[in-house]
């Protein structure tokens, strides 16, 4: 059983018994050709569609896939990941960030969060040049900025600690 929701908006329940395809216990028929890796070519219902999976996070269990020319967005759960929402567990497997260590050698030229902002996975944290090249330093996960433990200018050897996080 998988429980998908696309684009935050829609729900779906998807349960293959005895190799029939249910979807919200709605048996369908489907002939799907995998084309290559990320590409496949479906028919349903009289209808042809040409699949291609953008994005897979197995960590995050989300994906992008386009459909013709349509792009959604899906969240994927089974009947483990709904037990752990039920038991109120589900937010352990949530990534926390440990302390932010620089990755290289290299001097901070601009530090793009303060303390205390409260920062989402994907955010720009700081900018350090190493080997002549600017490298924007970006959020693992969302986290509370602690201390911030450099300043532009600053040379940093390879694993010191930059920012801590709460």
């Amino acid at each position: 059983m998988l429980k998908i929701k696309v684009n935050k908006k829609f729900d779906f329940q998807i349960v293959e018994d005895k190799s029939i395809l249910k979807i919200n216990n709605t048996p369908v028929a489907a002939d799907i050709y995998q084309i290559n890796k990320d590409h496949f070519h479906v028919i349903s219902s009289g209808k042809s569609f040409r699949v291609e999976v953008v994005e897979y996070n197995k960590n995050e269990k989300r994906c992008t896939v386009k459909v013709n020319s349509t792009i959604y967005t899906l969240e994927i759960s089974n009947q483990y990941d709904e037990l752990l929402h039920q038991l109120g567990l589900d937010h352990l497997t949530t990534a926390k960030p440990g302390d932010l260590k620089a990755p290289m050698p290299g001097l901070v030229l601009k530090i793009l969060v303060s303390e205390g902002d409260e920062i989402k996975k994907g955010d720009n944290l700081l900018v350090l040049e190493a080997m002549k090249m600017e490298n924007i330093i970006k959020a693992s996960a969302d986290a509370k900025i602690k201390n911030i433990k450099i300043k532009p200018a600053d040379k940093l050897e390879k694993n010191q600690v930059m920012i801590v996080f709460e």
